[in-house]
């Protein structure tokens, strides 16, 4: 085979030049029906129109939902009554926003939501890496089958929990001795008297939660970093080692600079779910709390909802108070999308 391309007759660079000089001095009709007239043009271009109409299909299903939303968002009440507006308002305001901003308590929302979502997902990372690297890198007894119970907590539902954290976090007693005594002996013992205290309607039940890797979605935490420290080569952990570094100052020093980009996606993962969180937020807070994103979700006294488009405009109401609560998700994901790609794909987790 390569004998035969080698003895192949070679295009001199005479003969490119004479055939292109005599292309040049065709009539332009007949080079223009040379050059297009071919079938690997017309399929390039069947091709071509096929993905563009595809694409553009499929941004239109896509983007389309999100537009009108965005566009109803600006619409004042006249423009629901009048039928021939459809997309773009015929009288443009912003009453909307700045009624759920003053009214609704957004920027208070704002704050506490970003407070919770926040520290949340900061404990929920560091556990859940501490969790993953010993799952990936130590081996003990019921190693797998201790992972095994942490892939079963992705299945469970959280519904069928609700009532147990409830009560567990109702009457919390950190130290067990009621339960443990059975109440007989501490009965006698003032400081026992009722050693169970009340968290809800705090924060605590939701970090106590992050911190002992039971929160929301920890077990996928779990998993993907697991994945990722696998794929971590140990001959970095025994050049550590024998330098004289233990586990810990390895981990801290070697593992967590390489793990960056898994950890950006796993924080953003744990922000994101806490950020529009209502499950939790409904079972801890029952009489009083912080006003969270969930929260604004109602339609402003002083806005007229009344009249012949009352439904129309209650609805736009309501999706421009989801539009404003994923705005900052929105937001965060255009700058660290770049983090977020790497770590999907360093832990192994791709199509």
């Amino acid at each position: 085979m390569t004998n035969q391309a080698t003895n192949a007759p070679k295009i001199k660079k005479e003969s490119k030049n004479k055939i292109k000089v005599e292309f040049d001095r065709t009539p332009l009709l007949e080079r223009l029906k040379a050059k297009f007239l071919n079938m690997y043009t017309v399929k390039n271009i069947v091709w071509f129109l096929f993905r563009f109409l595809l694409l553009l299909g499929v941004a239109y299903v896509i983007l389309f939902p999100f537009y009108s939303k965005i566009a109803s968002s600006f619409m004042s009440a006249q423009d629901f009554v009048d039928v021939t507006v459809r997309l773009i308002p015929k009288y443009p305001t912003l009453d909307t926003y700045k009624a759920i901003i003053v009214e609704n308590g957004y920027l208070s929302a704002l704050l506490n939501t970003v407070l919770l979502a926040g520290s949340c997902a900061l404990i929920q990372t560091f556990v859940c890496c501490l969790i993953a690297y010993g799952f990936a890198k130590f081996k003990f007894k019921f190693n797998s089958a201790l992972f095994l119970l942490v892939v079963f907590t992705m299945v469970v539902p959280h519904s069928t929990l609700k009532l147990s954290m409830f009560m567990e976090f109702r009457y919390f007693d950190i130290l067990g001795i009621m339960n443990f005594l059975g109440g007989g002996v501490v009965d006698k013992i003032a400081i026992f008297e009722d050693t169970s205290m009340n968290l809800l309607n705090s924060y605590w039940p939701l970090w106590i939660l992050s911190a002992t890797g039971l929160a929301f979605k920890n077990g996928l935490y779990i998993f993907l970093l697991r994945q990722f420290f696998k794929g971590v080569p140990d001959e970095l952990e025994e050049s550590a080692y024998v330098d004289g570094a233990g586990v810990l100052r390895t981990f801290v020093q070697i593992i967590l600079p390489l793990s960056v980009p898994m950890l950006i996606t796993v924080f953003m993962f744990a922000f994101s779910w806490q950020w529009t969180d209502n499950f939790y937020t409904e079972t801890f807070f029952t009489t009083t709390g912080p006003t969270l994103m969930p929260d604004i979700v109602a339609i402003p006294t002083g806005l007229n909802v009344t009249g012949a488009a009352s439904s129309l405009y209650t609805a736009a109401i309501t999706n421009t108070c989801g539009l404003m609560i994923i705005l900052p998700l929105v937001l965060i994901y255009a700058f660290a999308q770049k983090y977020i790609v790497q770590g999907i794909e360093r832990s192994g987790i791709t199509g």
